[in-house]
């Protein structure tokens, strides 16, 4: 196994010890979480870059690095419904939408096509991970008072009350729905086929 493929395999790891780690209800939990899910984050553009980088994409990397990612992002977002700091239907909105792609690329594969990543679909997980980030820092703030003016700072802007995490929210939400009908509309000519 390549050296990308490996990271990717280890953000797999990363989520199980974020689901975990969430699961503790307590700060200290949170905090791991919150590494944890940096880190996967970081693993996910190193991955990527390493396999363009050093010319080692294979077929396991293309199944496997989009599949840990869904996995990592259904995951937090499950969590934050969980938490009252999600919409359950949003939540169901963004699972349903990585199904969707699923499907349509597993169709696009046996009939001999490759649908691509696009770049609304890379906006749509950069406002995702945000999100997971501000929201894991408003519920680490929540159970733990900063001690600091730069902590408070963080305290105020993660809020949800502040315009920080619904900004990231609301636009992971929408590009959610963009990216989605996007993958649609290039597939659509195979679905009718």
């Amino acid at each position: 196994m390549n050296l990308p493929n490996s990271i990717t395999f280890a953000r797999l790891v990363l989520t199980a010890i974020f689901v975990v780690s969430v699961s503790l209800e307590s700060t200290m939990g949170l905090v791991i979480a919150l590494i944890v899910f940096i880190l996967a984050a970081i693993s996910d553009w190193l991955d990527g870059y390493l396999a363009r980088k050093m010319n080692l994409v294979t077929s396991l990397g293309k199944l496997m690095d989009p599949l840990a990612d869904k996995i990592l992002v259904s995951s937090a977002f499950i969590f934050f419904s969980s938490v009252d700091r999600c919409p359950v239907w949003i939540t169901a909105v963004i699972i349903g939408r990585e199904f969707l792609v699923t499907g349509l690329r597993q169709i696009a594969v046996d009939k001999g096509e490759v649908i691509a990543a696009d770049n609304l679909g890379k906006w749509k997980t950069t406002f995702q991970i945000a999100f997971s980030i501000t929201c894991l820092l408003s519920l680490i703030f929540h159970s733990s008072a900063p001690d600091s003016a730069f902590g408070e700072f963080l305290m105020n802007l993660s809020s949800p009350d502040s315009w920080l995490s619904p900004f990231f929210l609301w636009g992971a939400f929408l590009l959610t729905l963009l990216s989605g009908f996007n993958y649609l509309k290039k597939s659509w000519k195979l679905l009718l086929d």
